[in-house]
């Protein structure tokens, strides 16, 4: 029954996609700000949905998702008339006389599966890419945050008609029953084992995919840097969402002369920030459920712990944890979705960058250092998606640059500009005018179109 519904949604879609009012940029425009409004006003219930699913305090909620979406809907209203517009590009001579333009158009009809880490943003920041690109959408909230997908459900209700955007809930059987569905592109955040099933489902169709997924992301601290400031940052970057951050850095490597001052910063500023007791902690978030808990945990001995290592099966909650490591560790096989930091040493820099572009391109990567030289080699030479100087994770959160991966954490990007040509199809076109055609191209040549055409083709 609920596939029959689904699959009744998809083709009303299908069938008055071109006429959907959202092709109007000016409709597009208004739908962006009741949905502006929609947010303002459900505020208190999408903290109080966080809150049932992850334990995210309201301040995080709105840090990390409310905000986040609000402001690229800013970003978007501001720029989507810009965005939208043809734009001239020059015509070769030989074209005269002619003008070319590229014209940006709507993909269509577009899949949005979003993850349960940060259900909110995850789910709605993309929307926006696509709703200002001018698409219907079908969008897959992660069954495993259901209090938040029942919000999202009800703030889209508000907002669209089923025509423009439907939210489909439900777990893996609606997943896989509408990725067998023929849409113009699908955009899904999520691991890399199931971003090459959706992918493999998308060429049954020849449709365009992107794909945010994950990766081991390093986190490089060398012997010239801020210590007391690279430690607070990197607890904040590594145990948000108790560590379940796709760009959270997975793991710390710094250089052996500085490992035993950079733990104790670190572990001091876990206490500043979660409290000596972060089990207790009210606005400590806990782990989404118990597969995602005992996986993590599972990582946790008693020989490896170097701080923290207590947690609690019935609240779902991992203390902020650091564990030694080395490259043949568990820990450093997989991807950690939780709050435990593997520390490494390291000695040599330009080996080290060597050790790091074995593994598969992580979707981040941070390095900690007052030396501009290893810094500019590290960016230059190691291959990931997006990063940050003396910081963590705060590139994302800006409408002005695309976020995404490269191979194995991800395919394409989104966020402001790059957003909305994710969700566009951008035609080239040239506009030939009638009142000369020039004779160079046509049969019968000769030597003199010949040279002419060496002339301005070249």
């Amino acid at each position: 029954m609920v596939n029959e519904e689904i699959l009744h949604i998809y083709q009303t879609q299908r069938k008055n996609m071109d006429t959907c009012p959202l092709r109007q940029v000016n409709y597009r425009l208004e739908k962006l700000r009741e949905l502006y409004q929609n947010i303002v006003k459900a505020q208190a219930e999408i903290c109080e949905a966080l809150r049932q699913d992850l334990n995210k305090s309201a301040t995080e909620s709105y840090m990390t998702e409310i905000g986040m979406v609000l402001s690229e809907i800013t970003y978007m209203r501001k720029h989507l008339k810009s965005f939208a517009k043809p734009k001239r590009v020059r015509t070769p001579l030989a074209q005269f006389p002619a003008k070319s333009f590229r014209l940006p158009c709507p993909k269509g009809q577009v899949l949005i599966i979003s993850p349960w880490n940060y259900p909110f943003m995850l789910s709605i920041e993309p929307l926006v890419n696509a709703i200002a690109a001018g698409n219907c959408v079908m969008l897959k909230p992660s069954e495993h945050s259901p209090h938040v997908s029942a919000v999202i459900k009800k703030l889209i209700k508000a907002t669209f008609t089923q025509n423009e955007v439907y939210t489909v809930l439900g777990g893996r059987e609606s997943c896989s029953f509408l990725l067998d569905l023929d849409f113009d592109h699908i955009f899904f955040t999520g691991s890399t084992r199931v971003g090459k099933i959706v992918m493999q489902k998308a060429a049954e169709h020849f449709t365009s995919v992107t794909l945010e997924l994950g990766g081991k992301s390093p986190c490089i601290v060398d012997e010239t840097a801020n210590i007391k400031l690279a430690a607070k940052r990197i607890v904040f970057g590594k145990f948000l969402n108790c560590g379940q951050t796709c760009v959270a850095p997975d793991y710390l490597i710094c250089h052996s002369s500085i490992k035993r001052q950079l733990i104790q910063e670190i572990a001091r500023q876990i206490v500043l920030q979660y409290s000596v007791d972060p089990l207790r902690n009210p606005d400590y978030p806990k782990m989404i459920n118990p597969k995602q808990f005992n996986a993590t945990k599972d990582l946790i001995s008693h020989d490896n712990v170097i701080f923290g290592g207590r947690y609690n099966e019935n609240t779902l909650k991992i203390e902020p944890t650091l564990i030694t490591a080395n490259f043949n560790s568990p820990s450093m096989q997989e991807e950690i979705f939780g709050p435990i930091l593997p520390v490494l040493t390291f000695d040599n820099f330009d080996e080290l960058l060597q050790v790091i572009n074995t593994y598969h391109h992580p979707l981040a990567f941070y390095i900690f250092s007052s030396n501009q030289g290893r810094i500019k080699k590290a960016l230059s030479y190691c291959n990931f998606g997006g990063g940050c100087v003396n910081d963590c994770i705060i590139h994302l959160a800006t409408s002005a640059m695309p976020f995404g991966g490269l191979k194995h954490s991800g395919i394409g990007g989104y966020h402001g500009k790059v957003g909305f040509e994710t969700f566009s199809h951008i035609k080239s076109i040239v506009d030939k005018k009638t009142w000369l055609d020039l004779p160079l191209r046509y049969q019968p040549y000769t030597k003199t179109k010949t040279k002419l055409i060496k002339t301005f083709v070249k």
